[in-house]
Parts: C-alpha cells; structure tokens; sequence
C-alpha cells in the first residue's frame, strides 16, 4: 500500500523563533529576583526602589529601551546570528567583518552617550566576553556546550552580567593555597554542580545586573580547587553583596539632581563579592580543575581585546563629555581667551583625539581569529590601557587648575536660590561672564564638581587609573604581550639589521663605500681628491 499523501510536499520547517532583547521595563523586573544586598547595615528589601540603586537602574532601563527606540535601533542593534531571526546589541555578535568592527564601535558608543560615558559596567561591558563565546567555545571543553548556550541566550536577551576576577587585598604575604578560607574556592563537587565560597574584589554595578561572570586574574593559579570561570545568577542562595558607602543615596539626602546631576543617578556601586557556599550547576561552568586552562583565559579566550576596545571607546565619550563641560566653564569664568588657557584646553583635546584614533584604529585593522571572526587589534588597546592611567588624572588636574576656585565659588544648595532673602545676592556675586545667570552658572560648575571633586569624581579617577589592572601590570603586559607573539623579536631584528651592516673595517654591505682610500690622507679626503 502507498501511504497516503506521499507524494506531497514536505512540510515547511518551522520557523526560527523570533527574539528580542528585554525592555527598560522587562530589565526593572527582572532585578526582583530577592537578592541579597547590604548596606548601612541593612538589607536591600527591593533594588529597584532603594535610593542607593533605583536611579542607576533607571538609566540601565535607558539602554534597553534605546535598542528598540526607532531613533537608535539602527545604530544599536543586529540580527542574531545564533538562528533565532531576532536582534540583539551589535556588540554581543560575533564580528566578521571591518564594517561588522565599525558597527560595533559605533554601537558601543551610543550607549555610552545615553550615561555621558560614566557607566563603565553597562551591559555591552560584559559582552566583550559574552561575544566571544560562541566562536571560541572549543576553549572551554569539556563545557563547550554551556559556552555556546550562553552566548545564544546572552545575545537573544542582551543579557546584564557584572564580574569578580580580583582576589581580595588580605594576607598578600601568603601565597593563595594558604589563604583558602578567603579566596573563591570549590568546597566540594556533587552530582548537582560545585559548592563555592569565598570572596572577590570588586564586583562594580552588581546590584543592578543579572549574572555574575566569576573568574581570576593576577599571580598563576597553582591548585584545581582556584581553577573556576563561571556564571552566577545575583539571586542565588548564598551569594552576598556588601556594598560600598552609596555616592547616590547621598545625593539623594543631601541635595537635588541640580547640587549632584551625576552621582544622583550614575552610581555604580562597587560591592564586596561574597560566596557562602553557593551551588554552581554544572550547566553554569565555563571551566574547572584545568589550572593551565584557567591561568591561559585571559590572553586566549578573546576577551581582552574586547575589553580594552569597549573600555577605550566608552572612555573617549567620557572625555567628550567632560572637554564640553570644561570649555563652557572657561568661558563663564572669563578666562576662554587667554592663551595658556587655550593650551590646556588643547591638550584635553589631544587625548580625546589619541582615545578615538585607537578606536577606530582598533576597529578598521582588526586581528584575524577563529573561522572567519575577528578580533580588534591588541596593541591599540594595550596603548588605550596605559594612557589612560595618565591621561585620565591630566585632564582632571587641568580642570582643577584652570576652572580652580570657580568650582567651589557656589552655594550649597538649589534651595537657596528659593530663598528671597538670599537669591539677589546670589543674582548679584554668583554670576558668571559673558553673559551667564547665576543659576547658569552654578549649575554647569556643581556638574564639573560632581565629575571631578566629589566622591562620585574621585571614585572616576580611581576607577580610570585602575580599570583594566594596576599600574605596573599594564605596562608589563604591554611587554610581554610583544614578547610572546614575536613582534619585540621583529623590533631586535630591525635593529640588529643596521648593526649588520658595518663594522670596524667599514662597511659590510656591497653598495656603501667606506673611502678608505681617502682616509690616508686627512687633506686629501677634505679637497676632495
């Protein structure tokens, strides 16, 4: 018997489920998860409403509203390459292309002008890891499949992880074996997944995020039981977060948006990173136990060179930002035309130039990867890391020595200026030049102020010189860097060329001539002869 319809057509395959990433208000929702946070003493009932997070949260919410805001979706989002025919943020896709690499740049950016560049740990942060998960997922064998779920389900989302990769400062004159009851550690291995306690340093922005990518970076570690790269979801029972004093909850004590536009709402707050046995599913792990495979994952599994890229290009609109804020204040304070002035409002300049050129020398002459992916060019963003802990504090110490008093030259308060008694004084003594009110005035000097003198400003430059390692390391890494891909050996090499070429006869190459026949004779070399 013919069965029936076997001639038929073959019925279509179903179609790929279409995805998006979540919105601002699916983002708020998503932090109610019970999260155990701490500060002043108590718990965080819900961080989404405590005046330490609420706003920060808020501007988060920002960014994932943008990705489906037809004004910015363009420059902002891709189509999924995971087959999903959804979209995401350009920068969680692997790259395969210069324009790809461009995208990206610009994509990145973007973001970063809707926090004014001083949301370090925004989500696309995270993705310089994230994306790379899906070309370099063999990497993590044996748990390449957890390597290539993640990244489907990060990019179909555009999921929020934070990081801890830091051991805490304690018992440095101990090495990391000894000190097993603070650093993260396995406790024990069960059919369900790793059992881990311990402590990081420091997981920025954690409170508002997602998940927690854990993972070392520093001296080689020796024992398996250290050798963990992981995720973490932020309500997992046992995970803690002991938070720093919060900039935004003082502000919002303290004064308005107007006395503390920035750390009212841009507070990252950096916490204490805490596992009190926490169960890792295996499902979760990235690797485990290989410590020559978890020593090597900062330099091969990708992620620095994204990182430096994402780092650098949110730095450049920072200083954007800030060269804006400088120029109008030199011009309220009178002093725009003066020539020293000038000079320095030029050189804050040159490194906002320095900082874009790596960007875009990053992006137009990536590093050929895996499969066809690309990588941007490491070098420009190991220049990016060292720059940027002296560039950084130049254009702090510039602001502070050209706008000078006129940062302090304020009144402590927007109330005052509601004050009838006070506000013709105000009117009167607090104006600026050029034809700017006192309300003018004062405000654009209490945003400087907020970006370069308070707690928030000085947790900004602490944050600039140390983001990507301390001081020592990256320089050293630069070196080392070079070292092992041979390119010191090709500078050698160059060096040695033109030493080649001579030596205490003369010439050693067949095109040069050494006139030796001229130097028997001094007088007869001078005339010529």
């Amino acid at each position: 018997m013919t069965p029936q319809n076997a001639d038929a057509a073959p019925a279509p395959a179903p179609a790929a489920p279409k995805t998006r990433p979540l919105t601002g208000e699916e983002y708020l929702a998503s932090l109610d998860d019970d999260r155990e946070i701490y500060i002043y003493g108590d718990r965080v009932k819900k961080v989404t409403e405590h005046p330490a997070f609420a706003n920060s949260a808020r501007m988060t919410a920002r960014l994932y509203d943008a990705l489906h805001d037809p004004a910015t979706r363009d420059v902002l989002t891709t189509r999924t390459d995971t087959g999903s025919d959804g979209y995401t943020h350009k920068f969680f896709r692997t790259p395969r292309s210069v324009q790809d690499m461009a995208e990206d740049r610009d994509a990145i950016a973007e973001w970063a002008r809707l926090t004014y560049g001083w949301m370090g740990r925004s989500p696309d942060y995270k993705a310089a890891f994230l994306g790379t998960l899906g070309a370099n997922s063999d990497y993590y064998a044996p748990f390449q499949d957890n390597a290539r779920r993640w990244y489907k389900e990060s990019q179909e989302k555009v999921l929020f992880w934070n990081h801890a990769i830091i051991h805490p400062p304690v018992d440095r004159h101990r090495s990391a074996e000894e000190v097993k009851d603070v650093f993260v550690h396995v406790e024990k291995e069960t059919d369900a997944g790793l059992v881990v306690s311990g402590a990081k340093v420091v997981a920025t922005g954690s409170a508002i995020t997602h998940f927690n990518f854990i993972s070392h970076y520093g001296l080689p570690l020796k024992k398996k039981e250290f050798a963990l790269v992981a995720t973490i979801p932020m309500g997992a029972p046992g995970l803690k977060l002991i938070c720093r004093p919060s900039y935004a909850a003082t502000a919002a004590v303290m004064g308005s948006p107007f006395d503390y536009p920035l750390s009212s709402r841009l507070d990252e707050n950096d916490t204490i990173f805490v596992l009190d046995k926490v169960l890792i599913p295996w499902e979760n792990v990235f690797l485990y136990g290989d410590v020559d495979q978890v020593n090597g994952f900062a330099p091969k599994s990708g992620f620095i060179p994204r990182l430096t890229f994402h780092g650098c290009i949110r730095l450049a609109v920072k200083i954007d930002f800030i060269a804006g804020l400088l120029a109008k204040a030199v011009e309220m304070t009178g002093t725009k035309d003066f020539r020293g002035i000038q000079s320095r409002v030029g050189e804050v300049l040159a490194w906002r130039n320095m900082f874009w050129a790596l960007t875009d020398a990053s992006a137009r002459n990536p590093e050929e990867w895996k499969d066809g992916a690309l990588l941007p060019r490491l070098d420009y963003g190991m220049a990016y890391r060292w720059f940027m802990t002296i560039g950084y504090p130049r254009i702090k110490e510039i602001i502070e020595q050209d706008v000078a008093s006129g940062l302090i030259y304020v009144n402590s308060s927007a109330e005052d200026f509601k004050n009838p008694e006070v506000r013709p004084y105000l009117d009167k003594y607090v104006r600026g030049s050029n034809g700017y009110d006192s309300v003018e005035r004062v405000k654009l000097m209490k945003l400087l102020w907020d970006a370069v003198g308070t707690e928030f400003g000085g947790r900004h430059e602490l944050y600039e010189r140390n983001y990507s390692g301390n001081h020592e390391s990256v320089r050293s890494d630069i070196f080392m860097t070079q070292l092992e891909s041979g390119q010191l050996a090709s500078y050698t090499g160059f060096a040695e060329r033109c030493l080649n070429e001579y030596d205490l006869d003369g010439w050693t190459v067949p095109d040069l001539d050494s006139f030796a026949r001229l130097r028997k004779g001094t007088g007869d070399f001078l005339n010529g002869a």
